[in-house]
């Protein structure tokens, strides 16, 4: 299953993404192209083979060399269907390959978020509530985990998930960047990594099947469990013994079909408990199984990397120190890829007892408690392990989602965290060359500079007509950060920033359901994010038309003070604004702030906008153009 692809390779150091993806794409097509050949010829042949086989046991005379004939063609015809199958695997594997690639090439151009059949969105992570989730389009159609996301497990979406909602420490985003640096080179590895399993979906949760992991036992004593398998043993020789027409009677057969009753509704309750959380994910455990013996048997460089592979008790630098000795994996010698690839077949065993032709047989030898003793085993002996197992993998996918990214948009720069000291030395700042938004095209994305704090203002009252880009600014620096404390490239030429709480007012909406205006939303909104300029991190905030929804001398008078309060608290920010009245309070804000705009012109009697960042207030407006172009007499 991990052997590499026809036509893989690690490529050139730097070679570009897309002609490389092409190149790969290329190859595993030809490779389709083939194995549909060898489907048709095979099809064929054994529609040959059972007509030769037919006409020879017409056409020979005499039974045995008829039969003879006709085991020969049985034989042959087997030996097709193996063949067969083997090659209808190896095409819908080259096939997903394919997939794979499209859907990278669909990143790399920004095409892919068109249409239905995308990536994971990420919806189930989405919180009202979260200061910037929403307004940063986190997640949900066309978002940026959508872009991220190539993790194949529960764990490693959930991982990615919380990097994205909050923002590392510097020595630990400095540790993400080293590990991406060292996975993004390794195509042939995350091709292999996406061909693990066909539609397998990522079903194994983490926080359910730790939870399981760790639970007592539940059944009784292992004398128990063997009275329950001589109970079943000899329920089954009873039936044979009945149906042999040995002389013995139903009566020992219904005696103890009754007591197998009695024992499978007994041990129901508790052997639904032990199966439920693990029952039907034979298929998900395989595939967690063979990333785990992946990242178990990968060489890596960065001390991130190695932690994980220490968590798995698989050598690697210990997270305690290089003294530390690695954790141990559970109860014996067993490694975690074949711990969970040991559940994983006793589920799948579980699962085969449920078939219709077996089902009645697995009954009476009550097959469902002996298997529900057997996983209980493997939790008691493994459990232990289940969390860090878990936490490995949902770190390396994490990594590994974000280095496919750093490999496919080679443009992007890692981006430099300042220390938490330079922060109350000289404050906080965030000081970007060359931004742009990471969900946009990078051909048509236009890039501005944002400088705030240390030498720079440490809030920008951003003016400007509809369209002209102002939003957008509060997105690009706001998405940005969002990868830089994640551990991720941004979408810059350089960028350098403090560790930042972040919150916005992109997207306050009113709520019939809840009762509240959208000026009580963004008013409620706003306390969040000065409590959170109470806290630890600085905070970097994004006001977008603050309290618009009031009358202008209210909310001069409310902006004024709220950014005054936010600067007070130590915070530094941008905040749009229509009402040019805003505008007006830079001057009594210390030198702290300063006005940009951007700006819009006339041309062949339409709107244009170059969506670049100028210093000033804007001087006109576009709002009566925008009215007469949709047809309102003004």
């Amino acid at each position: 299953m991990d052997s590499t692809l026809p036509g893989a390779s690690a490529g050139p150091p730097g070679s570009e993404p897309r002609r490389e993806y092409v190149s790969r794409q290329a190859a595993r097509q030809a490779e389709v192209a083939r194995l549909d050949q060898q489907d048709r010829w095979i099809a064929n042949a054994r529609l040959l083979v059972v007509a030769a086989g037919g006409l020879l046991y017409w056409l020979l005379p005499g039974r045995p060399p008829a039969l003879a004939a006709a085991a020969a063609a049985a034989l042959v015809f087997l030996g097709l269907m193996i063949a067969h199958d083997r090659v209808l695997v190896a095409r819908r594997r080259v096939a997903r390959a394919v997939a794979w690639y499209t859907a990278g090439l669909a990143r790399i151009d920004g095409t892919w978020a068109e249409g239905a059949g995308g990536g994971d969105t990420g919806e189930r992570f989405a919180d009202a509530a979260h200061p910037y989730a929403q307004d940063l389009d986190l997640f949900g159609k066309g978002s940026l985990f959508e872009l991220l996301c190539t993790a194949r497990t529960a764990a490693g979406r959930q991982t990615l998930a919380r990097w994205l909602l909050a923002p590392a420490p510097p020595a630990e985003v400095r540790a993400r960047q080293e590990a991406v640096r060292e996975l993004r080179g390794r195509l042939d590895h995350r091709e292999q990594l996406a061909l693990l399993a066909e539609e397998v979906s990522a079903a194994v949760e983490p926080g359910p099947l730790v939870a399981w992991a760790g639970r007592p036992p539940e059944l009784p004593s292992p004398l128990v469990r063997l009275l329950v398998l001589g109970l079943g043993l000899s329920t089954l020789a009873a039936l044979v013994a009945w149906g042999a027409a040995s002389g013995v009677g139903p009566l020992p057969f219904l005696v103890l079909v009754i007591a197998v009753l009695l024992v499978q509704r007994h041990f129901q309750a508790s052997a639904r408990r032990i199966t439920g959380p693990v029952d039907r994910l034979s298929e998900e455990l395989a595939v967690l199984a063979r990333i785990l013996l992946r990242l178990e048997r990968d060489d890596f460089a960065s001390p991130r990397l190695r932690e994980l592979q220490a968590a798995l008790g698989c050598g690697g630098a210990p997270s305690a120190g290089p003294d530390a000795p690695s954790p141990a994996l559970s109860n014996d010698t067993m490694s975690a890829s074949a711990a969970i690839a040991a559940l994983g077949r006793r589920v799948h065993a579980l699962d085969t007892g449920r078939n219709q032709l077996l089902a009645p047989l697995t009954f009476l030898a009550l097959w469902t408690p002996q298997l529900a003793w057997v996983i209980e085993a493997w939790r008691v002996r493994h459990g232990a392990g289940a969390a860090r197992w878990l936490g490995a993998v949902g770190e390396y996918e994490a990594l590994d989602a974000l280095a496919a990214y750093a490999y496919e948009h080679p443009d992007d720069v890692f981006p430099q965290i300042t220390e938490t000291a330079e922060i109350a030395e000289t404050g906080p700042c965030f000081d970007g060359e060359g931004l742009t938004h990471p969900l946009l095209p990078a051909s048509s994305a236009v890039r501005n500079d944002v400088h705030l704090g240390q030498d720079a203002p440490r809030v920008l009252i951003v003016s400007g007509s509809n369209m002209s880009g102002k939003s957008t600014l509060l997105r690009t620096v706001g998405i940005n950060t969002v990868l830089a404390l994640a551990g991720a490239p941004v979408r810059a030429h350089r960028l350098r920033l403090s560790c930042l709480a972040l919150g916005a007012t992109l997207r306050i909406q009113d709520s019939l359901l809840l009762g509240s205006s959208r000026f009580y939303a963004e008013i409620t909104r706003l306390r969040q994010l000065v409590a959170l300029a109470e806290g630890p991190l600085p905070l970097l905030f994004l006001l977008d038309e603050i309290l618009h929804g009031t009358n202008s001398h209210d909310r001069r008078i409310g902006a004024e003070a709220v950014i005054r309060g936010l600067l007070g608290r130590g915070a530094l920010g941008l905040c749009t604004t229509h009402d040019l009245a805003l505008a007006a309070v830079v001057p009594s804000l210390d030198g702290q702030a300063a006005n940009v705009h951007f700006e819009d012109h006339l041309e062949d009697g339409r709107l244009r906008f170059d969506y670049k960042m100028r210093e000033g207030v804007v001087t006109k407006s576009n709002a009566l153009e925008l009215m007469r172009a949709v047809g309102l007499e003004v």
